[in-house]
């Protein structure tokens, strides 16, 4: 990995202190930043050196997975840090900036190899790259790059204005979005696990699959994210670019050992193969919906418009459920199912492939009630995947019992999702970054539901806090003949298989 100067914009909040400098330590332990690196805090707060590198060691102690026990690796690690007061819209201070990142590169011998991230509000994504472009702090002769968190935009319009104006001090291939769900290791491990389950791998096509359900729900509310949330909603925030990734991510095919650029193609083909739900349509695809007082966990809880910050006659949506399909030969006629809201009964985001029922044989004719064949991937709280496949028992009055297969499961330690994306864009792997192709097309698709909850044309439905959201979006997959899975504890997949009975687990960890 090439030297490199990590230059950090947001550096006293709390992004930075939750997941940025817990991902550089766990880096550093593994061995796995430059021998050359330097990281120059940038704020508005009048700080030190020394103030920078103890909040930083605090932000190690409260949120590190890795506890810093070895003081002199400690040490090293925060010999690294360096602050320097920055106002956004002060010239000066770029210079400034300019200047202390030269002197640190000359004193450590270092190329200007320089990663600039961005952990500020969208607002500032503009003025901040063209000082960087003004300043000369781009540049210099070393590579840049830039790493930006959502939203990329508001709307189409305001993302495609948003990425010309970001265009003029970066290229394409500098710029590096976050979306947080693509460092997960489990979905990371969706890109091999066909190639590495040439089962799978056949069974991945509409031959043999129903449908697809996403899910990622929240039992919490806005908390202190009012103001941001009320503006954004549950379609901004997590459908058009989370759970769209997680769908693009989950309906590739991927040959043996693809490449970034390779991904990247195959997950603008699978958008662009999106049928488009046109506006006056919308309220036949989507369900939309707003919480309103209920309980989580035995503990009573307001309900949306009681929330501190949020208008009493707000309209904005806290549920949204869709029904997606996809116009390719491998995805014709299997419909996806995407659903992510705040205040249900349980945090949880996974992705549950429905397998078609096998053709009837004469001992199962009069079965009733089978389930069908499902692939599970635990996204959060746990990560794991399984297969729950049905066998019939011995004897003529034998039924059928799930066997679960445990294709993969995450290891408590293994890395957290900035972790991996950190260590990506330091080596300049795009592979799980969003390109500008799939946050145009995801507006693309998305500004007509925009448009139609803009002027009330599809229903704000209730659900009570504690909930799985509005009965519509039951609805909407019994129209099809089917339902949600896994939103009754009985059928959830058990946490500790065992060998008794029908119930044991494979490991096949590739």
């Amino acid at each position: 990995m090439e030297p490199t100067t990590f230059i950090l914009f947001g550096a006293t909040g709390d992004l930075a202190k939750r997941k940025i400098y817990p991902a550089l330590f766990n880096l550093f332990v593994r061995g796995k930043l430059p021998q050359a690196f330097s990281v120059v805090g940038l704020g508005r707060r009048e700080w030190t050196d020394e103030v920078f590198q103890a909040a930083v060691e605090r932000s190690l102690y409260q949120f590190s997975r890795t506890e810093p026990a070895d003081k002199e690796k400690l040490n090293a690690f925060l010999e690294a840090f360096r602050y320097s007061v920055l106002d956004i819209g002060r010239e000066e201070d770029y210079r400034k900036l300019l200047a202390l990142v030269e002197a640190r590169e000359q004193a450590l011998k270092m190329p200007p190899n320089r990663l600039f991230y961005l952990s500020v509000g969208p607002e500032h994504f503009e003025p901040i790259a063209d000082n960087i472009r003004a300043s000369g702090l781009g540049s210099a002769d070393g590579w840049k790059r830039l790493v930006i968190e959502k939203p990329f935009g508001h709307d189409l319009a305001s993302a495609r204005a948003l990425n010309a104006k970001l265009s003029e001090s970066f290229a394409e291939e500098e710029i590096f979005r976050i979306d947080h769900y693509l460092g997960k290791p489990v979905v990371q491990r969706l890109e091999s696990l066909q190639q590495a389950n040439p089962v799978i791998q056949a069974l991945w096509t509409n031959r043999y699959i129903a449908n697809v359900q996403i899910t990622a729900s929240e039992s919490v509310g806005v908390e202190e994210r009012a103001g941001y949330y009320d503006h954004v909603g549950a379609i901004r925030d997590m459908f058009q670019n989370h759970l769209l990734q997680l769908l693009m991510m989950a309906a590739i095919h991927l040959p043996y050992d693809s490449s970034s650029e390779k991904v990247r193609f195959k997950k603008k083909k699978i958008m662009e193969a999106l049928v488009p739900v046109a506006q006056e349509d919308v309220g036949q695809q989507v369900v939309r919906g707003q919480y309103t007082a209920g309980s989580i966990g035995g503990q009573p809880v307001e309900g949306y418009k009681s929330e501190p910050g949020i208008a009493a006659d707000s309209m904005n949506d806290t549920f949204i459920a869709a029904r997606l399909l996809i116009d390719n030969n491998d995805w014709r006629g299997v419909p996806f199912y995407i659903r992510t809201g705040k205040r249900m009964n349980k945090k949880s985001t996974r992705i549950v492939v429905e397998f078609k029922e096998p053709l009837k044989q004469a001992w199962s004719q009069s079965e009733d009630g089978v389930a069908p064949n499902l692939l599970v991937i635990e996204i959060g709280p746990g990560e794991s995947i399984a297969l729950r496949l049905n066998t019939k028992e011995a004897g003529a009055q034998g039924g059928f019992k799930p066997i679960h297969i445990d294709l993969h499961s995450t290891p408590a330690d293994s890395p957290e999702a900035y972790e991996n994306l950190i260590g990506d864009a330091l080596k300049g792997d795009p592979t799980f970054f969003a390109h500008w192709d799939e946050v145009e097309l995801s507006w693309q698709y998305v500004q007509p539901m925009l448009d139609a909850f803009a002027e009330n044309a599809v229903p704000l439905r209730s659900y009570a806090a504690g909930s799985r959201g509005p009965a519509e979006s039951d609805a909407l997959l019994a129209e099809d003949g089917y339902h949600w899975w896994f939103d009754e504890e009985s059928e959830a997949l058990p946490k500790n298989e065992s060998k008794e009975g029908a119930n044991y687990a494979y490991h096949a960890n590739h």
